[in-house]
């Protein structure tokens, strides 16, 4: 059989090679460093051309996850972990999606399960915002450009995102939402819309429960229907501290539109403000 020629040139850099010793294998690199080389240029094209996955039988939506299972070490779905000594938000994020995808992309998975790991990756997503605002801030960034960046106004992002410092003492102000303040909001507004008025004015407080009597919240809510028509659903509320309060923010879709929902809690969990305006353009 006819014996191969040694390569002459280096496959990387394509420098003349050193002549071989008399034992030992071809050499194909003229250095560590080239040979490391090509090793990365081999696993760029490999990414490139999307590994074993073939095109044509495995459709965009799933190619991020089959890449990101390709790169773990999956012997228990219901127990995939990525770790990593990095940014503690960006490894429970990375851990939280690929818990998803995983729940997502086996047969016959559990959909409750799905439903339970897309809610743990809501939480680290809202985790890696608070840390992401952070860093902008940081880096000079001001409260209107973060706020741009959010499609909101600067005082909301701040309102969310702030960590505000009491002028009376110069100690930092807790952050922390009064616990279930988003379930109770969203009941206020589902009573409205069912018209249970006085079951909406439960957790008032004595000053709005005095200014806001149950006619005059069926007043307000078939006002606000007189504008965009009949109420069909809520969206997720949202509830941020705002100084000793909490303020929860509930989008409201109608027939012809959409409005927000406010709800203010004191800090003993009384209802002190409720306001339903039209949403922004």
């Amino acid at each position: 059989m006819e014996q191969a020629a040694d390569p002459v040139a280096c496959e990387a850099c394509g420098r003349d090679l050193p002549d071989r010793k008399p034992t030992g294998r071809s050499r194909r690199y003229c250095n560590a460093t080239c040979r490391s080389s090509a090793r990365r240029d081999r696993d760029r094209a490999i990414r490139l051309s999307g590994g074993n996955v073939k095109d044509e039988l495995t459709d965009c939506a799933r190619h991020a996850y089959l890449d990101a299972i390709g790169t773990l070490d999956s012997g228990s779905f219901d127990s995939v972990r990525i770790d990593s000594t990095g940014e503690p938000a960006a490894v429970a994020l990375l851990n939280a999606a690929a818990q998803l995808a995983m729940q997502l992309a086996r047969p016959g998975a559990n959909s409750l399960g799905a439903v339970g790991a897309a809610r743990e990756l809501a939480v680290a997503a809202n985790a890696g915002l608070q840390v992401a605002v952070d860093q902008a801030r940081a880096d000079d960034h001001s409260w209107k450009e973060i706020g741009d960046a959010l499609n909101t106004t600067r005082q909301a992002a701040f309102q969310r995102f702030g960590r505000p410092v009491d002028p009376r003492t110069g100690t930092p102000m807790a952050r922390v939402a009064l616990p279930g303040a988003a379930e109770r909001a969203a009941a206020i507004f589902a009573g409205m819309a069912q018209g249970r008025w006085e079951e909406a004015r439960r957790d008032f407080g004595e000053r709005i429960r005095e200014r806001l009597d149950a006619d005059r919240l069926a007043s307000g809510w078939s006002h606000t229907a007189s504008l965009v028509g009949a109420f069909e659903r809520m969206g997720e509320p949202f509830a941020h501290p705002s100084g000793d309060n909490t303020i929860v923010d509930i989008p409201l879709y109608f027939e012809a539109g959409e409005a927000n929902g406010r709800v203010t809690f004191d800090g003993d969990a009384a209802v002190i403000g409720l306001f339903i305006r039209p949403a922004g353009p």
